[in-house]
Protein backbone atom coordinates (compact mmCIF):
# COMPACT_ATOMS: atom_id res chain seq x y z
CA UNK A 1 0.00 0.00 0.00
CA UNK A 2 0.98 3.72 -0.56
CA UNK A 3 -0.15 6.24 1.71
CA UNK A 4 1.13 9.15 3.61
CA UNK A 5 3.82 9.50 5.73
CA UNK A 6 3.34 9.47 9.44
CA UNK A 7 5.20 10.59 12.43
CA UNK A 8 5.19 7.32 14.14
CA UNK A 9 6.69 5.78 10.49
CA UNK A 10 9.74 8.03 11.17
CA UNK A 11 12.00 6.04 13.75
CA UNK A 12 11.27 3.00 12.00
CA UNK A 13 12.00 4.20 8.37
CA UNK A 14 15.67 6.12 9.50
CA UNK A 15 16.80 2.64 11.50
CA UNK A 16 15.79 0.81 8.18
CA UNK A 17 18.60 2.92 5.87
CA UNK A 18 21.92 1.28 4.97
CA UNK A 19 24.82 1.44 2.82
CA UNK A 20 22.97 0.92 -0.57
CA UNK A 21 20.45 3.57 -0.21
CA UNK A 22 23.46 5.98 0.89
CA UNK A 23 25.37 4.97 -1.98
CA UNK A 24 22.90 5.71 -4.67
CA UNK A 25 21.28 9.05 -3.10
CA UNK A 26 24.60 9.81 -2.11
CA UNK A 27 23.91 10.63 1.74
CA UNK A 28 26.49 11.77 4.13
CA UNK A 29 25.79 9.14 6.79
CA UNK A 30 23.94 5.97 6.21
CA UNK A 31 21.09 6.59 9.07
CA UNK A 32 20.01 9.75 9.23
CA UNK A 33 19.46 11.38 13.17
CA UNK A 34 15.61 11.65 14.21
CA UNK A 35 15.50 15.36 13.95
CA UNK A 36 17.28 14.75 10.25
CA UNK A 37 14.13 12.41 8.81
CA UNK A 38 11.64 13.92 10.40
CA UNK A 39 12.55 17.30 9.13
CA UNK A 40 12.89 15.77 5.54
CA UNK A 41 8.94 14.74 6.32
CA UNK A 42 7.99 17.69 7.32
CA UNK A 43 9.45 19.49 4.04
CA UNK A 44 7.28 16.66 1.82
CA UNK A 45 4.09 17.69 3.73
CA UNK A 46 5.01 21.49 2.71
CA UNK A 47 5.40 20.67 -0.52
CA UNK A 48 2.69 18.34 -0.86
CA UNK A 49 0.19 21.22 -0.05
CA UNK A 50 1.98 23.46 -2.28
CA UNK A 51 -0.08 22.13 -5.15
CA UNK A 52 1.58 18.41 -5.01
CA UNK A 53 5.11 19.97 -6.65
CA UNK A 54 6.64 16.97 -4.29
CA UNK A 55 4.57 13.63 -3.65
CA UNK A 56 6.20 11.52 -1.02
CA UNK A 57 4.78 8.01 0.16
CA UNK A 58 4.98 5.33 1.91
CA UNK A 59 5.33 2.04 0.74
CA UNK A 60 3.56 0.11 3.51
CA UNK A 61 4.08 -3.99 3.24
CA UNK A 62 2.69 -6.18 6.02
CA UNK A 63 1.99 -2.65 8.20
CA UNK A 64 5.01 -2.01 8.73
CA UNK A 65 7.44 0.63 6.69
CA UNK A 66 8.84 -1.22 3.35
CA UNK A 67 9.92 1.93 1.50
CA UNK A 68 9.23 4.99 0.11
CA UNK A 69 8.23 6.40 -3.27
CA UNK A 70 8.09 10.15 -4.50
CA UNK A 71 7.62 12.43 -7.54
CA UNK A 72 8.45 15.92 -8.19
CA UNK A 73 7.13 18.08 -10.71
CA UNK A 74 9.43 19.50 -13.06
CA UNK A 75 6.82 21.36 -14.93
CA UNK A 76 4.79 21.72 -18.55
CA UNK A 77 3.13 17.75 -17.87
CA UNK A 78 6.31 16.28 -16.83
CA UNK A 79 7.24 14.37 -13.53
CA UNK A 80 10.65 12.99 -11.87
CA UNK A 81 10.65 9.45 -10.13
CA UNK A 82 12.10 8.27 -6.93
CA UNK A 83 12.17 5.19 -4.99
CA UNK A 84 14.01 3.08 -2.33
CA UNK A 85 13.24 -0.01 -0.52
CA UNK A 86 14.43 -0.71 2.90
CA UNK A 87 17.18 -3.58 4.14
CA UNK A 88 15.45 -6.65 4.12
CA UNK A 89 12.31 -5.58 2.18
CA UNK A 90 14.25 -6.08 -0.91
CA UNK A 91 13.60 -9.01 -4.03
CA UNK A 92 10.10 -9.46 -3.54
CA UNK A 93 9.00 -7.02 -5.96
CA UNK A 94 7.88 -4.52 -4.32
CA UNK A 95 9.85 -1.68 -5.80
CA UNK A 96 7.70 -2.74 -8.82
CA UNK A 97 4.51 -2.94 -7.95
CA UNK A 98 4.59 0.47 -5.78
CA UNK A 99 6.20 2.37 -8.87
CA UNK A 100 3.69 1.13 -10.99
CA UNK A 101 1.12 2.14 -8.57
CA UNK A 102 2.91 6.02 -8.25
CA UNK A 103 3.23 6.15 -12.04
CA UNK A 104 -0.69 5.85 -12.32
CA UNK A 105 -0.99 8.01 -9.52
CA UNK A 106 0.89 10.50 -11.61
CA UNK A 107 -1.24 10.16 -14.87
CA UNK A 108 -4.58 9.75 -13.74
CA UNK A 109 -4.31 12.28 -10.12
CA UNK A 110 -1.61 14.68 -11.21
CA UNK A 111 -2.63 14.94 -14.92
CA UNK A 112 1.09 14.21 -16.18
CA UNK A 113 2.00 13.22 -19.63
CA UNK A 114 5.53 12.26 -19.02
CA UNK A 115 7.12 10.83 -16.20
CA UNK A 116 11.13 9.63 -15.87
CA UNK A 117 13.70 8.53 -13.88
CA UNK A 118 17.38 8.93 -13.70
CA UNK A 119 19.49 5.80 -12.70
CA UNK A 120 23.15 5.49 -12.11
CA UNK A 121 24.48 2.53 -14.62
CA UNK A 122 26.01 0.61 -12.29
CA UNK A 123 22.56 0.50 -9.90
CA UNK A 124 21.37 -2.50 -12.06
CA UNK A 125 18.62 -3.48 -8.99
CA UNK A 126 16.96 -0.19 -10.45
CA UNK A 127 17.20 -0.47 -13.84
CA UNK A 128 15.03 -3.41 -13.52
CA UNK A 129 12.57 -2.07 -11.49
CA UNK A 130 12.36 0.98 -13.54
CA UNK A 131 11.93 -1.03 -16.74
CA UNK A 132 9.71 -3.61 -14.84
CA UNK A 133 7.19 -0.53 -14.25
CA UNK A 134 6.77 0.60 -17.74
CA UNK A 135 10.02 2.77 -18.38
CA UNK A 136 11.92 2.51 -21.49
CA UNK A 137 15.39 3.50 -21.90
CA UNK A 138 16.32 6.67 -23.58
CA UNK A 139 19.74 7.18 -23.41
CA UNK A 140 22.75 8.10 -21.03
CA UNK A 141 23.07 11.66 -19.42
CA UNK A 142 27.20 11.45 -19.27
CA UNK A 143 28.49 13.09 -16.18
CA UNK A 144 25.07 14.01 -15.18
CA UNK A 145 25.36 15.29 -11.52
CA UNK A 146 27.62 15.22 -8.32
CA UNK A 147 26.34 12.68 -5.92
CA UNK A 148 28.38 11.93 -2.85
CA UNK A 149 31.61 13.88 -4.12
CA UNK A 150 31.84 12.50 -7.19
CA UNK A 151 30.01 13.13 -11.01
CA UNK A 152 27.95 10.44 -12.05
CA UNK A 153 26.39 9.16 -15.26
CA UNK A 154 22.86 8.90 -15.21
CA UNK A 155 20.30 6.36 -17.43
CA UNK A 156 17.44 8.65 -18.70
CA UNK A 157 13.93 6.17 -18.77
CA UNK A 158 10.72 7.56 -18.79
CA UNK A 159 6.96 6.59 -19.26
CA UNK A 160 4.66 8.40 -21.28
CA UNK A 161 0.84 8.25 -20.76
CA UNK A 162 0.00 7.41 -24.35
CA UNK A 163 2.57 4.31 -23.81
CA UNK A 164 0.83 0.68 -23.91
CA UNK A 165 0.81 -0.42 -20.51
CA UNK A 166 4.02 -3.14 -19.62
CA UNK A 167 1.45 -6.06 -18.93
CA UNK A 168 0.30 -6.05 -22.50
CA UNK A 169 2.48 -8.01 -25.25
CA UNK A 170 2.88 -4.67 -27.62
CA UNK A 171 3.86 -2.75 -24.21
CA UNK A 172 6.52 -5.46 -22.95
CA UNK A 173 8.33 -5.58 -26.44
CA UNK A 174 8.61 -1.73 -26.68
CA UNK A 175 10.30 -2.01 -23.29
CA UNK A 176 12.83 -5.00 -24.07
CA UNK A 177 13.42 -3.16 -27.50
CA UNK A 178 14.17 0.01 -25.82
CA UNK A 179 17.17 -1.11 -23.40
CA UNK A 180 18.41 -3.28 -26.24
CA UNK A 181 21.48 -3.00 -27.96
CA UNK A 182 21.78 -0.90 -30.99
CA UNK A 183 24.43 -1.58 -33.26
CA UNK A 184 25.16 0.23 -36.41
CA UNK A 185 24.88 -0.57 -39.80
CA UNK A 186 26.81 0.15 -42.98
CA UNK A 187 25.73 -0.49 -46.38
CA UNK A 188 28.67 -0.42 -49.37
CA UNK A 189 28.85 -1.18 -52.79
CA UNK A 190 31.01 -3.18 -55.28
CA UNK A 191 31.49 -1.43 -58.56
CA UNK A 192 33.87 -2.24 -61.01
CA UNK A 193 34.94 -1.89 -64.87
CA UNK A 194 35.87 -4.84 -67.35
CA UNK A 195 39.62 -4.06 -66.39
CA UNK A 196 38.48 -5.46 -62.08
CA UNK A 197 39.52 -1.60 -60.89
CA UNK A 198 37.07 -0.43 -58.20
CA UNK A 199 35.02 2.07 -57.59
CA UNK A 200 36.34 4.32 -54.38
CA UNK A 201 35.05 7.66 -53.13
CA UNK A 202 37.98 9.89 -51.14
CA UNK A 203 36.16 11.42 -48.65
CA UNK A 204 36.26 14.70 -47.16
CA UNK A 205 35.65 13.94 -43.36
CA UNK A 206 38.87 10.85 -42.97
CA UNK A 207 42.06 10.95 -45.11
CA UNK A 208 41.69 7.30 -46.58
CA UNK A 209 39.21 6.19 -49.40
CA UNK A 210 36.50 3.86 -49.53
CA UNK A 211 33.71 2.57 -51.23
CA UNK A 212 30.87 4.48 -52.63
CA UNK A 213 27.81 4.05 -49.71
CA UNK A 214 26.88 4.69 -45.81
CA UNK A 215 25.20 4.14 -42.55
CA UNK A 216 21.96 2.65 -42.70
CA UNK A 217 18.90 4.44 -41.23
CA UNK A 218 16.35 3.53 -38.78
CA UNK A 219 13.63 1.48 -39.84
CA UNK A 220 15.52 1.58 -43.43
CA UNK A 221 17.12 -1.64 -45.55
CA UNK A 222 19.74 -2.11 -45.95
CA UNK A 223 19.59 -2.95 -49.83
CA UNK A 224 17.38 0.35 -50.05
CA UNK A 225 20.41 2.14 -47.93
CA UNK A 226 22.97 1.84 -50.44
CA UNK A 227 20.89 3.28 -53.19
CA UNK A 228 19.96 6.03 -51.77
CA UNK A 229 23.62 6.85 -50.44
CA UNK A 230 25.36 6.07 -53.87
CA UNK A 231 22.30 8.32 -55.40
CA UNK A 232 22.70 11.21 -53.11
CA UNK A 233 26.50 11.30 -52.80
CA UNK A 234 27.42 10.48 -56.60
CA UNK A 235 24.35 11.10 -58.54
CA UNK A 236 24.74 7.28 -59.85
CA UNK A 237 21.17 5.46 -59.78
CA UNK A 238 22.87 1.63 -59.44
CA UNK A 239 20.77 -0.89 -57.76
CA UNK A 240 22.54 -3.22 -55.37
CA UNK A 241 22.27 -6.98 -57.20
CA UNK A 242 23.09 -9.39 -53.78
CA UNK A 243 25.45 -9.31 -51.23
CA UNK A 244 28.75 -10.34 -51.07
CA UNK A 245 30.44 -9.87 -47.50
CA UNK A 246 29.01 -9.05 -43.86
CA UNK A 247 32.61 -7.92 -42.10
CA UNK A 248 31.82 -7.04 -38.39
CA UNK A 249 34.03 -4.37 -37.28
CA UNK A 250 35.45 -3.83 -33.73
CA UNK A 251 35.24 -0.56 -31.76
CA UNK A 252 37.42 1.89 -33.40
CA UNK A 253 38.96 5.67 -32.96
CA UNK A 254 35.90 6.60 -31.43
CA UNK A 255 33.32 4.40 -33.30
CA UNK A 256 31.14 1.70 -31.85
CA UNK A 257 31.46 -1.48 -33.38
CA UNK A 258 29.11 -1.98 -36.52
CA UNK A 259 28.44 -4.57 -38.91
CA UNK A 260 29.78 -3.50 -42.88
CA UNK A 261 27.45 -5.19 -45.69
CA UNK A 262 29.02 -5.17 -48.68
CA UNK A 263 26.62 -5.57 -51.88
CA UNK A 264 27.78 -6.71 -56.12
CA UNK A 265 27.18 -3.16 -57.68
CA UNK A 266 27.96 -4.75 -60.96
CA UNK A 267 30.79 -4.52 -64.08
CA UNK A 268 30.22 -0.99 -65.79
CA UNK A 269 32.04 0.84 -68.62
CA UNK A 270 34.72 3.24 -67.37
CA UNK A 271 33.10 6.00 -68.56
CA UNK A 272 30.67 5.87 -65.03
CA UNK A 273 33.16 7.90 -63.36
CA UNK A 274 32.38 10.75 -65.75
CA UNK A 275 28.43 10.96 -64.51
CA UNK A 276 29.44 11.07 -61.29
CA UNK A 277 28.39 14.15 -59.10
CA UNK A 278 30.39 14.31 -55.96
CA UNK A 279 28.26 15.63 -53.19
CA UNK A 280 30.71 17.97 -51.50
CA UNK A 281 30.05 18.01 -47.99
CA UNK A 282 31.47 14.33 -47.78
CA UNK A 283 32.83 13.40 -51.31
CA UNK A 284 35.57 14.97 -52.52
CA UNK A 285 36.22 13.06 -55.89
CA UNK A 286 35.40 9.37 -57.57
CA UNK A 287 37.56 7.02 -59.47
CA UNK A 288 38.04 3.66 -60.54
CA UNK A 289 41.39 2.36 -58.74
CA UNK A 290 43.63 -1.03 -59.11
CA UNK A 291 44.27 -4.15 -56.39
CA UNK A 292 47.48 -1.74 -56.05
CA UNK A 293 45.64 1.61 -55.48
CA UNK A 294 43.10 0.09 -53.46
CA UNK A 295 45.92 -1.41 -51.16
CA UNK A 296 47.75 2.35 -50.75
CA UNK A 297 44.20 4.53 -50.71
CA UNK A 298 42.73 2.55 -48.03
CA UNK A 299 42.47 1.47 -44.12
CA UNK A 300 44.42 -2.41 -44.03
CA UNK A 301 40.83 -3.37 -42.99
CA UNK A 302 39.31 -2.11 -45.67
CA UNK A 303 41.34 -3.10 -48.55
CA UNK A 304 41.07 -6.68 -47.28
CA UNK A 305 37.01 -6.02 -47.44
CA UNK A 306 36.77 -5.33 -50.65
CA UNK A 307 39.34 -7.81 -51.94
CA UNK A 308 37.06 -10.67 -49.99
CA UNK A 309 34.05 -9.12 -51.59
CA UNK A 310 35.84 -9.25 -55.22
CA UNK A 311 36.88 -13.07 -54.66
CA UNK A 312 33.10 -13.50 -53.78
CA UNK A 313 32.02 -12.22 -56.49
CA UNK A 314 34.38 -13.64 -58.95
CA UNK A 315 34.17 -17.34 -57.51
CA UNK A 316 30.82 -17.59 -56.38
CA UNK A 317 31.77 -19.05 -53.57
CA UNK A 318 28.59 -17.22 -51.79
CA UNK A 319 28.46 -14.51 -49.24
CA UNK A 320 31.55 -14.66 -46.88
CA UNK A 321 31.53 -13.40 -43.25
CA UNK A 322 34.43 -11.38 -41.92
CA UNK A 323 35.57 -9.77 -38.97
CA UNK A 324 37.92 -6.57 -39.90
CA UNK A 325 38.03 -7.82 -42.98
CA UNK A 326 39.22 -11.13 -42.35
CA UNK A 327 36.96 -13.93 -43.26
CA UNK A 328 36.12 -16.38 -40.40
CA UNK A 329 33.54 -19.87 -40.16
CA UNK A 330 30.71 -19.78 -38.51
CA UNK A 331 32.04 -22.39 -35.79
CA UNK A 332 35.52 -20.21 -35.48
CA UNK A 333 36.44 -18.16 -32.23
CA UNK A 334 35.59 -14.52 -32.08
CA UNK A 335 39.01 -12.79 -31.63
CA UNK A 336 37.63 -9.25 -30.44
CA UNK A 337 40.40 -7.60 -32.24
CA UNK A 338 41.00 -3.90 -30.71
CA UNK A 339 42.77 -3.01 -33.52
CA UNK A 340 41.08 -3.55 -36.65
CA UNK A 341 44.49 -2.24 -39.10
Amino acid sequence: MLRPWRDSDIEPARLSHDEEIARWFGFPVVVPTYEQHAAAVQHWREQYANDRAIVVFLVEYDDKPAGSVDIRSRGDGRGELSWALYSGMRGQGLATRALRLLISYAFEQLNMARVEARVDPENTRSLRVASRAGLRREGLLRQHETIGGKRRDHVILARLAADVEPSRAEGFRAILNAGLPRKRAISQLLVRDHEQRVLLCQLTYKSDWDLPGGVVEVGESPVVAVTREVTEELALDLPARGLLVVDWLPPWSGWDDALCLVFDGGVHDPSIVDAVVPEPREIVTAELCTRQQVRERCRDFTARRIEQAVAVVDGGSGVGYLQSGVRRSPDSSDPRPTNPA
